[in-house]
């Protein structure tokens, strides 16, 4: 079943693309607050979790990271990246920028080798801040499920307005100094079909990735609990095509 994040800090856990990751919450530890409200969200619907909608503190989380990561040193087990995710998404935070300062100041002084890593939907790239704050991490991972509104609309549910012609023209203004994440599925939503595997849909998602050349791409299927329960986990197999087509684009690509 779909859960929350029942803290700021949590892990460390071994995750698929990132290695032994320390994870930080930024949204709230007993509701969800995300500018998705994805079919396939391991945290599940937003309407689910109406609870407080408050952010956690700055102060909270800088303290908490820093306890966290002295304790991992007592053990001899320092993690190979502090990543923000949790309950929704954490560029909405409105001291981003600056807390991602504590935390390369944290990273530096506790854990030198780590990478901070931030995977987000994009949805608040259109900021400054937040894409200052995401220059300066080590993995800059931007979400793109698909290359057409319908789809996005259909997997991600966006809430607001949503253009991929404009996520992608903001996008660029990082020159390719990010991660593109992609979300392949198959199956079926409210009587709709969903499948982002077609060849439609992956050639008019190449074009993006060749119009973005971003540093890598990440392309994955499902691995957990999702609130839409008829949805389908896509094959490596497929997923290995998909990547080797990014790859002849002579950019990177990972499969997990």
């Amino acid at each position: 079943m779909t859960a929350l994040y029942d803290n700021i800090i949590f892990g460390p856990v071994r995750s698929r693309r990132l290695g032994i990751s320390l994870g930080v919450n930024l949204l709230p530890v007993e509701s969800k607050l995300c500018s998705f409200d994805c079919i396939y969200c391991e945290c599940g619907w937003n309407a689910d979790h109406p609870g407080r909608r408050r952010f956690n503190a700055r102060e909270d989380v800088r303290q908490m990271l820093s306890e966290t990561l002295d304790r991992m040193a007592e053990e001899g087990v320092l993690p190979d990246v502090i990543t923000f995710a949790g309950n929704g998404e954490p560029t909405m935070h409105p001291d981003f920028e600056t807390i991602i300062d504590d935390t390369l100041a944290l990273r530096d002084e506790k854990a030198p080798s780590a990478k901070v890593s931030v995977l987000s939907n994009a949805t608040q790239i259109h900021r400054e801040d937040v894409r200052r704050a995401l220059c300066r991490v080590d993995n800059n991972i931007l979400k793109l499920d698909s290359a057409f509104d319908s789809t996005v609309d259909l997997v991600n549910k966006p809430c607001g307005n949503y253009s991929v012609e404009r996520q992608v023209e903001l996008m660029k203004l990082f020159d390719g100094n990010f991660i593109l994440q992609t979300m392949f599925l198959r199956g079926e939503y409210n009587g709709q079909k969903v499948d982002n595997t077609t060849e439609e849909e992956v050639a008019a998602w190449l074009d993006v990735v060749k119009e973005l050349r971003p540093s890598r791409v990440m392309v994955y299927s499902l691995d957990r609990d999702t609130p839409c329960k008829t949805l389908i986990k896509v094959e490596r197999e497929d997923l290995q095509q998909i990547a080797q087509r990014v790859e002849a684009l002579g950019i990177e690509c990972s499969v997990a």
